[in-house]
């Protein structure tokens, strides 16, 4: 994983942007997680496109089944479709690890799990630059979908994803990391 280093001071602010709350604040990073500039989180997306961290999460059952999440009705990019499991923005002045159990206890009420670390990739969309850390945990997990922040989520068979791609299901991140790592997420069984 690509783990961020911030500079002793804080951050400047990305040139054009305004200060926002400390909360949706977002490091920016150069693609070896050196933190260059903070920005607000409207600034990433919608095409400025600067590459900020964020983790993924993959979570695997010991039946060898996939956790996906159905992303919110609510949200601006790819509402109700179906993604890793968690994912999110790594906030300003946070440290990878500490974004991986936020999000998962945000997203689907998840603490105990012990991660693993597969892979990072920048991945460039129309909308934003992402330098994505990619996690898995393979367990049992009691697993509480936040309906505030997910329309749902369930486990899928590694055939039932296969079958899905292409369809306009799957968020086209979600397709290029499954292929990306398949792999690495079966040797986990």
């Amino acid at each position: 994983m690509v783990e961020l280093i911030y500079p002793v001071s804080p951050a400047p602010l990305l040139k054009g942007c305004k200060r926002g709350t400390a909360a949706e604040m977002l490091p920016i990073v150069d693609e070896l997680g050196n933190v260059r500039a903070q920005a607000p989180r409207e600034m990433v997306h919608h095409g400025a496109k600067p590459l900020h961290p964020v983790v993924h999460l993959h979570v695997i059952n010991r039946r060898g089944e996939l956790y996906l999440q159905q992303r919110g009705a609510h949200k601006d990019l790819l509402p109700l479709y179906w993604d890793t499991a968690v994912g999110g923005h790594v906030a300003y002045g946070e440290y990878i690890s500490e974004a991986l159990y936020r999000e998962a206890a945000e997203e689907l009420g998840l603490h105990d799990f012990l991660p693993q670390g597969l892979c990072h990739y920048v991945f460039e969309s129309a909308d934003e630059c992402e330098l994505v850390n990619v996690f898995a945990a393979v367990g049992e997990y009691e697993i509480h979908p936040d309906p505030d922040e997910l329309a749902g989520g369930r486990f899928w068979t590694f055939e039932e994803i296969e079958q899905a791609i292409g369809k306009g299901i799957l968020t086209p991140n979600f397709e290029g990391e499954y292929h990306r790592i398949k792999n690495a997420l079966l040797a986990l069984l």
